[in-house]
């Protein structure tokens, strides 16, 4: 942000900044305040250094933070005197290499009220500053006062924002890029000084040569040279703007050359002149099999397609991709040619793709450099030199220019970008916001700014007023010519059951659909079942996922693995996925919907229920009944389950579901080691079992009566076959039956038990008399007696 303040003025908030940025199309990705894990750090001034009485490598140091009393500090760092600067984490300080703050202490018997820094403490390396060493207390050589906060004493204040730059807009990638957007964006002035530079006498031409053979690769070619080269450190305003960028500080020059691509989006290469044979460079295409050893230490081998940067005798540089091995700035160079330069970005992206390396220079040509800022990028790099005094600079430049100078013109339409927008934008504005953007519009034609090589038709001029206009200012409406889109009745139901799944408490997860056979066994499924013929994956990633899922049950249980494994201690989770269930060979297998869920921790078989229960009230399918499911064989997922504790739900004879308790084996292969349960629905029948007529039903006008009925049974009779018995003979006037209790032991015969029954009996048409419940209550003991439930005495 400091650097962006260079060119326009930036003193909002940075959250309105992002803001800001972001409705305009230049998307944050977020922002970091520079030292923000840094607190409690100040420059304290060493007054006294004295050897630790009771340690040989330990110093105590009277330490001024400007405060009444210097402080004491014991450290066992052998580089610091009397007089020096030095980071001082005071008592409380936070420091992003601790992982608690500083406190007060003792170091062998003798008191320490604080901590010197290093820079490795602080974040920081001998490539931010250059003068310090590694392993010891940062001395601090900058100018700064004793007690000043850190962050202003070394100039670690900035904020840096991270942005996504698209594929399309290479603009964007350089802060005066981004400057114009922020300028077009809040409306404010833009100021970039035209760079120059005085330069010593002297011709370029009388020490250089260019000679640019393949014009349409390398459109542009321009090219300085620095005489007296001194290689050194480069300046600290300098290195801490690429450090907040990202980018690591190496010397001067090649400093500038990242300066340079970061300030103007220009990517340039500096050349030791003494590597260039016959001080010649041209610009060619490979020869086949042709070598170089790049900068990474790589031999590379060529081919004809490939742009170079050659000397008259090899090359020296692949064009807009890496340098060569002797090209670099070594620390006795003395004289550097900067080269800025335009390749074509299709063959800087071939010949990257082809070696098999990309690089910042080579991302930023393949999407499309400007060619109109390389003499311009140039002339700031030469200026940068004399501006930290790095050499001499040769006063004349080389130019070989190839580029076309028609500028680019697109038909600019108000009328059809109002009716393409649904907006109102009156066509002043329009020419406005192009102008902020460095458009020129005139006579039905609009004319981009050579670094905008996004631009190719109307639709893309409407995009620009749009987002200056502001996205939010443009009012909601239906895509015209187009049928109001509604969702299928598919679409309406699963949307229902994952809210409804959700209001119970469950997570939704997702899975994958292709899976490992080993998921068969885990669950036991028989040898003969016919879910093991699955549909297998020609090109798998592995057996782990060769198959497409015929169940959805193992991938429930694989995610209750994964957290009880990871000490989760309560989980109820859902998905809506997909089997595959194989048709004829060679056809596409079925892809039937599928709700399962599962849950474990403080839970039993009546919870997972319960919450069938209430899913399947929600979606309107009542009258269902739980029948054993070792009794039917609806589903070979049963395998899983435990037999005594699990059921199969049926609607009118059509299986829906199962539920139930793991069985505990399959809760060891999936290494949980607690109950666990789960659930598994099929959708298409629920949605043929689900009422899509709700009709009305007044309420009561007349009072109920309740009668209880408490019978003897076989032990092994389901209480839902007798619930069933008594809603059969009881006929319309019952309107709810209820078990309250089921009781076996002492008192009840062996091999039976006592089960109890509430039933509520209305009439819509009048008051029932006990005559009439007599009746009913008659009826349903004769059908309870004919399937073994007498009344119990």
């Amino acid at each position: 942000m400091k650097w962006l303040s260079d060119f326009i003025k930036t003193d909002m908030p940075i959250k309105d900044f992002c803001h800001g940025m972001t409705m305009s199309g230049s998307k944050v990705e977020g922002y970091e305040a520079e030292g923000k894990d840094i607190s409690g750090v100040v420059v304290g001034k060493i007054l006294d250094v004295v050897p630790h009485p009771d340690s040989d490598h330990l110093l105590v140091c009277q330490v001024d933070v400007a405060k009444e009393d210097p402080i004491q500090i014991v450290t066992g760092a052998s580089n610091v005197k009397t007089g020096d600067l030095v980071p001082v984490a005071l008592s409380g300080a936070v420091l992003p290499t601790l992982d608690k703050p500083i406190t007060k202490g003792k170091l062998r018997g003798v008191e320490s009220s604080g901590m010197l820094c290093s820079l490795g403490e602080l974040g920081l390396t001998v490539n931010d500053f250059p003068y310090a060493v590694a392993d010891g207390i940062f001395i601090i050589q900058e100018i700064c006062e004793v007690g000043q906060d850190i962050h202003m004493a070394i100039g670690l204040n900035d904020t840096a924002v991270e942005f996504e730059i698209t594929s399309n807009r290479p603009d964007c990638l350089s802060v005066i890029g981004l400057a114009r957007e922020a300028s077009a964006t809040f409306a404010a002035l833009m100021n970039v000084p035209k760079p120059e530079f005085e330069g010593v006498d002297g011709n370029i031409s009388d020490m250089l040569s260019v000679d640019v053979q393949n014009t349409q690769h390398c459109k542009r070619y321009c090219a300085g040279i620095v005489k007296n080269a001194r290689i050194q450190p480069s300046p600290r305003w300098m290195r801490e703007r690429l450090r907040t960028s990202g980018v690591r500080p190496i010397n001067n020059f090649v400093d500038i050359t990242n300066y340079v691509m970061l300030e103007y989006g220009q990517p340039m290469h500096a050349f030791d002149l003494r590597y260039v044979e016959d001080n010649k460079i041209t610009v060619r295409n490979a020869a086949p099999g042709e070598k170089i050893v790049t900068l990474d230490g790589e031999e590379r081998t060529l081919d004809g397609d490939m742009l170079v940067i050659a000397d008259s005798r090899k090359p020296v540089a692949v064009a807009g991709v890496m340098g060569g091995e002797y090209s670099g700035i070594m620390d006795d160079t003395t004289t550097i040619v900067f080269e800025s330069a335009y390749f074509e970005p299709r063959q800087v992206r071939r010949t990257a793709k082809k070696l098999g390396m990309r690089s910042e220079s080579s991302s930023r040509f393949e999407k499309g450099a400007d060619p109109k800022i390389t003499k311009t990028a140039l002339k700031r790099a030469l200026q940068l030199v004399e501006e930290i005094c790095a050499g001499d600079v040769v006063k004349t430049v080389i130019d070989k220019d190839f580029t076309d100078k028609a500028p680019n013109a697109v038909c600019f339409n108000p009328d059809w970008i109002n009716s393409f927008l649904g907006t109102q934008i009156p066509e002043t504005d329009m020419y406005l916001y192009l102008k902020s953007l460095g458009f020129k519009a005139n006579e039905g034609f609009a004319y981009p700014p050579s670094f905008r090589v996004d631009i190719e038709g109307k639709a893309d001029i409407a995009e620009e007023v749009a987002r200056i206009y502001g996205y939010g200012n443009i009012p909601v409406r239906k895509l015209s010519g187009v049928a109001e889109a509604e969702l299928t009745p598919q679409q309406r139901f699963t949307k229902k059951l994952n809210e409804t799944m959700v209001s119970l408490g469950c997570y939704g997860i997702s899975t994958y659909s292709f899976v490992s056979p080993k998921g068969f066994d885990r669950i036991n499924l028989p040898a003969d079942s016919k879910l093991r013929h699955a549909t297998v994956i020609s090109n798998p990633l592995g057996e782990d996922t060769s198959i497409m899922r015929t169940t959805a049950v193992p991938s429930v249980l694989e995610v209750l693995s994964f957290n009880y494994n990871n000490r989760n201690e309560t989980v109820k989770v859902f998905e809506i996925g997909t089997e595959y269930i194989p048709t004829e060979e060679g056809k596409i297998p079925n892809e039937p919907k599928r709700l399962s869920f599962g849950m474990y921790g403080g839970v039993d078989f009546y919870d997972i229920k319960g919450i069938a229960d209430v899913m399947l009230c929600n979606m309107n399918i009542c009258g269902v009944e739980y029948v054993r499911a070792e009794d039917s064989d609806a589903f070979d997922e049963k395998s899983a389950f435990h037999p005594g504790r699990s059921a199969v739900i049926l609607k009118d004879g059509v299986a829906l579901g199962i539920i139930g308790e793991i069985h505990p084996t399959v809760l060891e292969n999936y290494g949980i080691g607690t109950k666990a349960y789960v659930a598994k629905f099929n959708i298409p029948e629920m949605m043929d079992a689900a009422e899509t007529v709700i009709t009305y039903k007044p309420l009561p006008k007349f009072p109920a009566s309740t009668r209880d009925l408490a019978l003897i049974c076989n032990d092994a009779t389901p209480v839902a076959n007798l619930e069933k018995v008594i809603k059969s003979a009881a006929g319309k006037l019952l309107e709810k039956v209820r078990l309250f209790d089921v009781y076996s032991g002492s008192q009840i015969e062996e091999g039976k038990k006592s089960v109890a029954y509430s039933l509520t009996l209305r009439s819509g048409e009048g008051t029932l008399t006990d005559k009439d419940a007599d009746r009913i209550m008659k009826n349903v003991l004769e059908a309870l007696s004919a399937v073994g439930a007498e009344i119990r005495k």
